[in-house]
């Protein structure tokens, strides 16, 4: 599958930067002219707001989420437990994209559902981020001096950005 990333998304990405050591990888791309070679950002480092505690009490805040497929958005509809009741929808699907939980490598359903409602939410949020707007950095103005600048939403220590 070949995938071009358009200028302006080309001229954007380089504006901000991927802040240093985060996991992703990258899958190369013919670029819109066809005469250099661009890459496709396909996964995504985050850190929970609170994290997931596993059963012998650990707790994991850092993952990795790739960008969904289709089929990843397809399957879960057919999925009983869905059928049953919408609201899983999410569940599923993030359970889906999301291929570490600090040292947990088999994140499915059971672990996503144990999650602490403002972990599911800020992972349904860092989702819509990749996958409809291709990056987890936010535009925000400060209120005391009016300066614009991006935010990385993917976490990291407090007073980073």
């Amino acid at each position: 599958m070949r995938r071009t990333m358009p200028d302006r998304t080309r001229q954007a990405a380089q504006q901000f930067p991927d802040a240093p050591g985060q996991d992703h990888t990258q899958v190369p791309a013919e670029s819109a002219g066809g005469a250099g070679r661009d890459t496709l950002r396909t996964e995504f480092a985050f850190e929970l707001p609170r994290g997931y505690v596993d059963e012998s009490g650990t707790v994991h805040r850092h993952g990795v989420m790739r960008l969904a497929t289709a089929r990843d958005e397809l399957i879960p509809l057919r999925d009983d437990r869905v059928r049953e009741n919408s609201a899983y929808l999410s569940v599923v699907l993030i359970a889906r994209v999301i291929t570490r939980l600090g040292t947990v490598e088999d994140v499915h359903a059971g672990i996503v559902e144990d999650l602490f409602a403002s972990d599911l939410a800020f992972l349904q949020d860092f989702y819509r981020r990749i996958n409809a707007e291709g990056h987890t950095r936010a535009a925000v103005t400060c209120p005391s001096c009016q300066e614009h600048f991006a935010v990385d939403l993917a976490g990291g220590r407090l007073g980073e950005s």
